[in-house]
């Protein structure tokens, strides 16, 4: 038995144990205790409106995937297979169908067991106290992080145990990147539609709380947090990681290939290690009584980082493999941890940016704006620093496997995104844990379960906005190296085509990559702004909705008794809004790079991707760290600081939050997926870009 052939099958009993470790998670929240009426009715709203828009959403993008599947088995063949039998392009189809497929199982997955960790953990703040509240909802957000990670691990060695096939395996990461695009984006366009709708009308013009029953829009915004954090966000992580394996083990099969080594062994070995020290790390995640719930998911993570550097050592030893590959997966995961602590530094309230952010806020506004904007581009810097520093040491590090192929440097950046996400599972409970706490907060305010469980889930949610903009940014961070690997395996699938090394890097001098440098490089703003002009348009609606109901129905500002709003018109207003705005920006990406390689051939879409990656992960960055940032200085101040809730300061900072919502939520993380997607496609398309091309 090969190496290879051995780690496929560790992959797959591991993945096995994270579906089991996932199902016992399943079962301990689901044993919690449950009995308030009022927020078992309230939650069966959320739960029943989360799994109506899924499920509209993924009728419309079994459509897209099934034309998409048509498309590549019709036009792909002949260039990619040279006369070869249409068998190899079948299996390309039902490698793409089978990644949307487990992509989409993985956000059902976190929305049923988030819809229900959200009941648990308000029932416990009020029974239990801090720590039984914190282990339901983070525990809930592990079922999501072990499915997730399970599902990308188990289908990518499914896919290479049954085909030994690299084409095959970008099949099934485009399936997973191409529901990802839509799904983050039809849950972000959902979730800040009711989010903002609900901010302006509620706090800004009535003054009323956050989670205030009377609010129309207020089952909505607990909806959204379901669709766009769990199942948007798990759907994006997963294509992450689906993308650095598959880009990994493109470039390891071709250097393999040229060097007689089983390189593809050891990525499979280091994924497999990775989601095992997720498992470990979810298992230790423990808080006292009246312990900080940030440390307590900060410390889960260096664990599980820490468990992981050791375990890939001891299997690098142990198996002979190359220490300088064993290194450039190190130097992604401590990187990985940098770039998480600087987005800490940028979005927590505990520090200056947001605390000076807060300050702005008592003179209005617009200043509120100025500092957000201002602060939030200076985030970037840390983080983009930090994936060119893991790019060029880690490709340095590799590049003398194969001094005079450029591939074997590649690999090594490529191996740097695997390590940098190989801790993703607790990276995606800790960012499931948010949205569980968050919705928990809102139960509790409209159950009346008392101000100590107020308090108590308002901490959890503070932790969770805190560890929330840190997963993004380290998401952010591990896509970017992601995608530069991406660029590599481009590059392998045109020379592979040609027969011989036609391209060995990208020169910014010739006019054809130039022309596609600046094209890429305007896609990213072009995706983000016809996102949040959905997210525009349909809050102008719902906003519309919420004074309608306010207007007609007697009694319902007052709050009188018996009086109940009509939540399923907004419910309503947000799924048909974020259905018929989630296709046309992410079809405008993939469209672009068609005509891109179609008009300048391969060099103008290595420099339409190398513009795309550039222009995508600053403003990526910059939305994802300033809205975080306004966010959580809206809730400093909501807490007491520079005024209180009611103050100048609150409405000032909750037009901030208005603004950076769409970018945190919305159009920052899906810039991830956009650029995983348009390099996906220039990779299945390389053959085609280089025998047809104008120039």
């Amino acid at each position: 038995m090969s190496n290879l052939d051995l780690f496929l099958i560790i992959s797959i009993l591991v993945s096995a144990l994270a579906f089991g470790f996932a199902a016992w998670l399943f079962r301990w929240v689901k044993a919690q205790p449950s009995s308030n009426e009022r927020v078992e009715e309230i939650g069966s709203y959320i739960r029943k409106g989360a799994n109506t828009f899924l499920r509209k959403e993924y009728l419309v993008l079994a459509k897209f995937c099934g034309a998409a599947a048509i498309a590549i088995f019709i036009f792909l063949p002949a260039p990619i297979w040279k006369g070869r039998s249409i068998l190899p392009n079948l299996i390309i189809v039902i490698a793409y169908l089978c990644g949307t497929v487990f992509s989409a199982f993985a956000g059902k997955i976190g929305i049923t067991v988030a819809t229900m960790a959200n009941i648990k953990t308000a029932e416990s703040a009020r029974n239990g106290g801090l720590r039984p509240s914190f282990l339901s909802a983070f525990r809930g957000g592990a079922v999501m992080g072990m499915a997730v990670v399970g599902s990308s691990l188990l289908g990518v060695a499914l896919v290479m145990a049954i085909t030994h096939d690299a084409t095959a395996l970008l099949g099934f990461s485009f399936g997973a990147s191409s529901l990802a695009l839509f799904a983050k984006a039809g849950g972000g366009i959902f979730t800040k539609t009711a989010d903002i709708s609900a901010d302006l009308v509620g706090k800004v013009e009535l003054g009323i709380p956050e989670d205030d029953p009377r609010n129309p829009a207020v089952i909505a915004d607990n909806v959204g947090d379901n669709v766009g954090d769990v199942a948007g966000m798990g759907a994006d992580l997963f294509d992450s990681n689906v993308a650095s394996m598959a880009s990994a083990l493109v470039m390891a099969i071709a250097l393999g290939n040229k060097m007689g080594v089983d390189y593809a062994a050891m990525v499979f070995c280091y994924a497999a290690l990775g989601l095992l020290s997720s498992i470990f790390g979810v298992m230790a995640a423990r808080m006292g009584k009246k312990g900080d719930p940030t440390m307590a998911l900060n410390m889960s993570t260096y664990l599980t980082t820490g468990i992981f550097a050791v375990l890939t050592a001891g299997a690098t030893a142990f198996f002979s493999f190359d220490w300088r590959i064993w290194g450039a997966t190190a130097i992604g995961l401590l990187v990985g941890v940098i770039i998480g602590i600087t987005s800490d530094y940028f979005t927590n309230d505990n520090k200056k940016p947001v605390r000076n952010v807060a300050k702005a806020s008592e003179s209005g506004p617009a200043f509120t704006i100025l500092s957000g904007v201002s602060y939030g581009f200076l985030s970037v810097l840390p983080s983009m620093v930090g994936i060119g520093i893991s790019a060029m040491i880690s490709y340095h590090l590799c590049a003398s496997i194969s001094p005079d192929d450029p591939i074997a440097g590649m690999f090594g950046i490529s191996m740097a995104a695997v390590g940098m996400l190989s801790i993703v599972g607790m990276i995606i409970s800790n960012d499931a844990y948010g949205p569980i706490a968050d919705n928990a907060r809102g139960l509790v305010e409209m159950g009346d379960l008392g101000e100590e469980a107020l308090e108590i889930t308002d901490s959890l949610d503070s932790a969770g906005n805190t560890v929330k903009a840190v997963t993004k940014g380290f998401a952010i961070a591990a896509a970017g190296l992601t995608i530069i690997s991406l660029l590599g395996a481009f590059m392998s699938e045109v020379n592979e085509a040609a027969g011989s090394v036609v391209l060995k890097g990208f020169d910014i001098i010739n006019p054809s990559v130039f022309f596609g440098m600046l094209v890429g490089a305007a896609i990213p703003a072009i995706f983000s702004a016809m996102l949040m002009l959905g997210v525009d348009r349909n809050a102008q609606r719902m906003v519309s909705e919420i004074h309608r109901q306010f207007r007609e129905i007697k009694g319902l500002k007052e709050g009188k008794p018996g009086v109940m709003p009509e939540y399923d018109k907004c419910i309503d207003i947000a799924t048909h809004g974020a259905l018929k705005e989630l296709i046309p920006a992410g079809f405008v990406s993939i469209i672009v790079t068609i005509a891109v390689g179609f008009i300048g051939g391969v060099e103008a879409t290595g420099g339409y991707l190398t513009g795309n990656i550039i222009s995508g992960l600053l403003l990526a960055l910059f939305m994802s760290n300033s809205g975080g940032l306004w966010d959580n200085a809206k809730k400093y101040i909501e807490a007491g600081g520079n005024g209180g809730k009611g103050s100048d300061a609150h409405k000032a900072a909750v037009v901030g939050d208005t603004v950076g919502d769409p970018f945190k939520d919305t159009a920052g993380p899906s810039i991830n997926t956009q650029i995983t997607v348009v390099s996906l496609v220039a990779s299945l398309m390389a053959s085609l870009f280089l025998s047809f091309s104008l120039f």
